[in-house]
């Protein structure tokens, strides 16, 4: 089997985890875009009654990342965190591709299923949870994350690849 891969640095944290394994499901689902921020549930509403029909998104996106950051302010502040999961694994991707991406160290079992959390470089920066498949010691396959999660995912692969090429022009 052959997998196209994009060299893209992002970290990651993973545990060894069962798709039916409660615990696990919770938070994936709360990292997904139904269990949203008080803000953006507010901005859904607003939107959805038309209130933001005369407003520049840009500029209402910024205020809500604004908005966000003095949240996280606070919270960092107050000493509070989010509760996750301890996942036992810290890992590096070093290239990723369409439903893949390898692994920097070999720290897979082939064939055994992981719960992931992965720290998306994208605006709004977020984490994003995902189920993925051992397919070797450094390539995984995504067998589970949320559509606007793979949105995401495939934008940034596009963005690096676009990188890398004009990093390449570049050299010649």
């Amino acid at each position: 089997m052959s997998v196209r891969l994009i060299k893209a640095p992002i970290s990651l944290s993973f545990s060894r985890a069962s798709m039916e394994d409660e615990e696990y499901l919770r938070e994936y689902h709360q990292l997904s875009e139904s269990d949203d921020d008080p803000i953006n549930q507010w901005l859904k509403l607003a939107k959805a009654r038309g209130e933001t029909a005369d407003t520049d998104p840009v500029v209402l996106n910024l205020l809500v990342e604004l908005h966000r950051k003095i949240d996280a302010l606070e919270m960092f502040l107050k000493d509070e965190k989010p509760k996750r999961l301890v996942l036992t694994v810290e890992a590096h991707i070093e290239s990723i591709g369409f439903g893949h991406f390898e692994l920097t160290e070999a720290l897979l079992q082939e064939g055994v299923t992981y719960y992931a959390r992965i720290e998306m470089p994208v605006h709004p920066k977020r984490d994003i949870a995902i189920f993925f498949q051992a397919q070797s010691t450094t390539l995984a396959k995504i067998i589970k994350m949320h559509e606007r999660d793979e949105k995401d995912w495939n934008a940034y692969l596009t963005a690096r690849e676009r990188v890398l090429i004009r990093e390449a022009r570049e050299k010649r």
